[in-house]
């Protein structure tokens, strides 16, 4: 599981604990924590865009902490898609479920509506004054007086989107930590392409370029879609492509 910290507690040696933690992502081979992926409750909703074989691709626990005045907890508005190379996105779906009641306060999913229909758009960091998370890529190019929906949800209330839809997350304002976990779902029939040329790509070597620090090997030869591969697990069905 790769363990990410809040960029304004990452180089402090006095946070432990639960403020240590923003996010936990590939939990997919914690047993515990892929309980949720296999849910019923949620898969019973996933088949209907994913259809019957089903890869989890992605799986997050989040733990958006207080925002110590930098904005940093903020996530830009983004699309998920941006971080996969599998298509078609219409066989993608991501599952988002609060473990605690979520408000516009502490930091609830920001969202675009009809933006699912639209093409996917250049991303890159922020130019935020207090910095931004690893990987927290966002749009440049978008309309900020596009009409945002609020999603406030209530414990154990779940929503399911598409990878294309631009959503984000404002700062968490409160003096406790907003938890959710979800996890992105793809068809196993979906199929890699190479992002080489795309506007994925610049995403693509800094991620390789993070699996090449962890085998202490920089001239490691690794392709982007081998990533993948290994992040991906059957939730049910066949095991095809991905």
């Amino acid at each position: 599981m790769t363990i990410m910290k809040d960029v304004s507690i990452a180089k402090s040696e006095f946070v432990n604990g639960e403020g240590a933690i923003n996010k936990i992502q590939d939990f997919q081979y914690d047993e515990t924590l892929f309980k949720y992926c296999c849910d019923n409750r949620v898969t019973d909703y996933v088949e209907c865009f994913t259809g019957p074989d089903v890869m989890a691709m992605h799986t997050m626990l989040i733990n958006k902490p207080p925002d110590p005045g930098s904005k940093t907890s903020r996530h830009p508005m983004h699309q998920d898609l941006h971080y996969f190379p599998f298509r078609p996105a219409d066989r993608i779906v991501c599952s988002w479920t609060a473990m605690e009641k979520v408000h516009p306060g502490n930091g609830c999913l920001v969202v675009i509506p009809g933006t699912h229909k639209g093409e996917l758009l250049p991303h890159d960091y922020p130019k935020w004054e207090g910095g931004v998370n690893k990987m927290y890529h966002g749009i440049h190019d978008y309309n900020p007086d596009d009409p945002r929906i609020h999603l406030e949800m209530e414990k154990g209330d779940t929503v399911f989107f598409h990878p294309l839809l631009i959503h984000g997350s404002g700062a968490n304002k409160t003096s406790g930590f907003r938890k959710a976990i979800s996890c992105h779902y793809a068809g196993s029939a979906c199929e890699y392409f190479p992002v080489k040329g795309t506007t994925q790509e610049s995403l693509a070597q800094e991620i390789i370029a993070v699996a090449r620090r962890r085998l202490g090997d920089p001239n490691a030869e690794i392709r982007y879609e081998d990533i993948w591969k290994l992040r991906g697990r059957l939730v049910k069905g066949r095991e095809i492509n991905l």
